[in-house]
């Protein structure tokens, strides 16, 4: 798993090309103010170690999130930060389950489309911690 996260002052992201076939056809448009967005890989060697890097991915969004107080959570996957990839199936369901688990312990999360590219802009704080990189 790698991780790239931002406290970021504002997000907006629109779908703009689907990559992967199996994904159903969306055209998504949406926008947060004060968020953590995190740019997720999600690695094939993940799938070996599942519970243990998922743990580790839950706690790095959870604490980078209490540094601003933010309760607000978007998690986009972003397969080019190196790695191998995870199979489209395992990355998109350890997606929708580290949401809602996010969701059950009290942040409002977004996720972008799984499986498109996507246009977006991205407003960051300036601080050091508004910028995070991980890899689990």
């Amino acid at each position: 798993m790698r991780l790239l996260m931002f406290m970021a002052k504002r997000f907006w992201w629109k779908s703009f090309s689907k990559t992967l076939e199996g994904v159903e056809d969306i055209e998504s448009e949406d926008q947060v103010a004060d968020a953590v967005v995190v740019f997720m890989h999600v690695e094939a060697k993940d799938a070996a170690d599942r519970d243990d890097v998922f743990r580790k991915t839950l706690k790095n969004v959870k604490w980078l999130a209490n540094k601003r107080d933010l309760k607000r959570v978007v998690l986009h996957s972003f397969t080019h930060l190196g790695g191998e990839n995870a199979e489209p199936e395992f990355a998109a369901v350890f997606m929708t389950e580290l949401a809602d688990r996010l969701r059950a312990t009290g942040y409002d999360v977004r996720v972008t489309p799984f499986g498109y590219f996507n246009e977006w802009e991205l407003g960051v704080y300036g601080e050091s911690l508004g910028k995070v990189w991980k890899e689990l």
